[in-house]
């Protein structure tokens, strides 16, 4: 097997983990709680399946781009977008209601930022082509 199959392997086996982790974690959190023998705190298992999820992604994003920029910030993205939509759904249980407005505004800070990230990686190339 060669080293590059063997570290691909690797990550991919790590990152579906941490996705069905953290999947099972977000739909299913008395079940997941049952399961790791954890208390049954509903928002704080929605949060810790919306961060695995995001490792997760994150770790398959890195087998597609090569640029670590563009796969942090697309997992903050994705991540803090789903941690805003977390404390939407779980405001009933405390918070303040401007919590997921404000996680939402950084979101869009992330996203402004994967967007000019992503034109500049695409620039690049025909910028060297024309040296």
């Amino acid at each position: 097997m060669s080293t590059r199959l063997a570290i691909n392997t690797a990550v991919v086996i790590a990152a579906l983990s941490m996705l069905a982790t953290g999947v099972w974690a977000w739909f299913d959190p008395a079940g997941f709680a049952a399961w790791a023998n954890w208390p049954n705190h509903i928002h704080f298992l929605h949060d810790a399946g919306t961060f695995q999820m995001g490792i997760g992604l994150m770790m398959l994003w890195t087998l597609l781009w090569r640029d670590a920029v563009a796969v942090v910030l697309a997992g903050f993205v994705f991540t803090n977008t789903f941690h805003a939509l977390n404390h939407a759904i779980d405001l009933h249980m405390g918070g303040n209601a401007s919590d997921p407005w404000m996680l939402l505004a950084l979101s869009a800070v992330g996203a402004v930022g994967l967007v000019i990230r992503l034109r500049a990686l695409r620039r690049r190339p025909a910028a060297k082509a024309a040296k």
